[in-house]
């Protein structure tokens, strides 16, 4: 029960296929005793897909950690100046989001929460979900695993057939990298 009573910051961006898979993570964590603060992404605000409703989804994760979402930009910055989060995690993160956050791009409210958390020298947890993790977003995960403060959920291959480039983090190891990112340690094996 390390993170009983830590602010964990929860940022989703639109893996969508991977929204079940993150809830079963909230209730996880909830159960802990985390205090989760939300943070959606315009891609998760705005698109629905065949995997379910957003609102939905927002809905359910906004419910079931008690906090009001950050759903904009300018709601994000805060995070920084205010220091109020122990760990932030991106869960799912997209390749877009790997590629903007390497080349420090800040036009989200997940990668304005990134960069304000990130400020304060405190861990950064990347649960990774993406079709071109291993094609044209493979140096962005090489930049991101160099980078101080940034830690990555352990990942492989989800389906090296039919998606060989693919890549998905094992969400059920979420909270003991949280753990121990915690304490400043990448969990390993990271590829599993």
């Amino acid at each position: 029960m390390k993170l009983k009573d830590l602010n964990v910051g929860l940022a989703v961006t639109g893996s969508f296929c991977t929204f079940d898979k993150i809830e079963e993570v909230v209730k996880v964590l909830v159960n802990q005793g985390a205090n989760i603060y939300p943070i959606f992404s315009s891609n998760v605000q705005f698109t629905d897909s065949r995997f379910g409703d957003t609102g939905e989804y927002m809905d359910r994760i906004t419910v079931m950690t008690g906090n009001k979402p950050i759903l904009r930009v300018e709601d994000a910055e805060p995070i920084g100046p205010k220091a109020y989060l122990d760990i932030l995690l991106i869960a799912p993160c997209t390749g877009n989001t790997l590629a903007k956050l390497a080349n420090g791009i800040t036009d989200s409210p997940v990668l304005m929460a990134a960069k304000a958390h990130l400020r304060n020298l405190k861990p950064l947890v990347i649960s990774i979900s993406t079709n071109d993790a291993m094609g044209i977003n493979f140096k962005n995960i090489g930049e991101l695993f160099n980078v101080k403060n940034i830690y990555f959920v352990p990942f492989g291959q989800d389906d090296p057939v039919k998606k060989p480039t693919s890549l998905i983090a094992h969400t059920d190891l979420i909270p003991d990298t949280l753990e121990l990112a915690l304490e400043g340690k990448q969990i390993q094996p990271v590829i599993r």
